[in-house]
């Protein structure tokens, strides 16, 4: 009688890429020496990243494993949690919250532009005094196992918008840490705190950055943006963000 084990290795990695990746290490490639090493075959993969909406031509030169860049191309998505106020202040840690103190508003808002992107359609905003909020993300929680992250290095892509009022200034500050399992500084990304002049045109501007070969060993990711008006009135002046986010991704997806 035949049986699966009798198919073609190319119907039957046909037929396994069908199979979600967890069943595919944890179960089939324990039934047998044939599908564990039908299950490790670059063709597996790269056939799973093809379904999948993951693989582009251009990508054929430059993928060395097709597993991990199927793994990470399926963990990724925003790792920050309620980026453009959706859920008010929910996931949110306030670090500091001078003056007026936080607010919420809608989209273009006082004396402000609209989003590049439509379906923003909130947006956090500063007063007179000191305004910083952050998050801490764990990445095992995430889906990003340990030995993932020290033997990859996969890429961190941080992105955060900011705008001002176009009828008063304002200072906008972003800090991201990696962290290591005892929460220890292992790379950062601070960069000038950004001054917005009075009567600017309150465009939102985009601010990114991707952390490549940082060291082995980073279990977390910090991230706390925030600042304050420059002209000290009473209310919200001050800076606004949103669409705040972090990504992990394979080093060939830009």
């Amino acid at each position: 009688m035949t049986t699966i084990c009798d198919l073609p290795e190319d119907v039957l990695v046909e037929l396994l890429s069908l199979l979600p990746a967890r069943e595919l290490l944890r179960s089939c490639r324990l039934v047998c020496s044939q599908w564990r090493d039908v299950v490790d075959l670059t063709t597996l993969w790269k056939r799973k990243c093809q379904r999948e909406g993951f693989y582009a031509q251009n990508l054929d030169r430059s993928v060395t494993d097709w597993k991990i860049f199927y793994m990470l191309s399926n963990l990724k998505r925003n790792l920050i949690k309620n980026p453009s106020a959706q859920d008010n202040f929910r996931h949110w840690k306030l670090d500091k919250n001078e003056g007026d103190k936080w607010k919420i508003e809608v989209l273009p808002g006082p004396h402000g532009t609209g989003m590049p992107d439509p379906k923003v359609e909130k947006y956090f905003v500063t007063s007179y005094g000191p305004c910083f909020k952050s998050q801490l993300i764990t990445l095992q929680k995430e889906g990003y196992w340990n030995q993932l992250m020290d033997e990859k290095r996969p890429e961190i892509v941080v992105k955060d918008w900011y705008a001002a009022r176009f009828d008063c200034g304002c200072r906008y500050e972003l800090t991201v840490r990696l962290l290591s399992e005892d929460y220890i500084v292992l790379q950062e990304f601070h960069p000038k705190p950004v001054v917005i002049e009075q009567w600017s045109d309150a465009t939102w501007r985009e601010i990114s950055y991707t952390f490549q070969n940082y060291p082995a060993g980073v279990r977390h990711i910090w991230f706390q943006h925030g600042g304050q008006d420059t002209q000290f009135w009473a209310g919200w002046y001050g800076i606004r963000v949103t669409n705040s986010s972090i990504t992990i991704g394979p080093l060939t997806m830009l």
